[in-house]
């Protein structure tokens, strides 16, 4: 990924999308056929753009747009915390309708309020890889880590 971001860096590009979802047909069994199926995004979708977008940040000249999985406020926070200059909104739009837009600006308004922010500007990249106070968290390694210390929750009755 990096490298195919620096050769687009390299070729004159100044911002790049990470990431947009891929669309993806489904079968239908009864009819035979293969057919449409949008499934819309969720937050829990954004981790693969969060990452790679603190990964590059400060590391080429090129402005980020974060795609795929943005429904809140604080989604929004964790992009421009790690380095995009945009965040694309579609599911939720989709699900919640075009006011969903003032929600979303009125909680980011608050939040930054009350964590003492000026602006994006000054929490943007802050906790990119090259900002973070552990950039380790941001490699491989640390899901090797995640994996040993998992602990399953098979929804016991207690």
């Amino acid at each position: 990924m990096a490298n195919m971001a620096k050769r687009l860096c390299d070729a004159g590009a100044d911002g790049l999308v990470l990431f947009n979802r891929f669309y993806q047909p489904d079968i239908n069994l009864v009819d035979l056929e293969a057919e449409p199926n949008l499934i819309l995004s969720t937050s829990r979708e954004n981790r693969l753009p969060m990452r790679w977008i603190a990964i590059l940040y400060g590391t080429m000249p090129v402005d980020f747009a974060a795609t795929s999985g943005i429904h809140t406020a604080h989604d929004v926070i964790k992009m421009m915390m790690v380095g995009a200059n945009v965040t694309m909104l579609v599911s939720v739009l989709l699900s919640h309708g075009i006011e969903q837009l003032g929600k979303i600006e009125k909680d980011l308004i608050e939040w930054l309020e009350v964590k003492e922010y000026e602006s994006i500007n000054q929490l943007q990249g802050s906790m990119s890889q090259i900002n973070c106070p552990d950039p380790s968290i941001y490699e491989r390694v640390q899901y090797l880590k995640a994996v040993q210390t998992y602990s399953p929750h098979f929804g016991l009755v207690h």
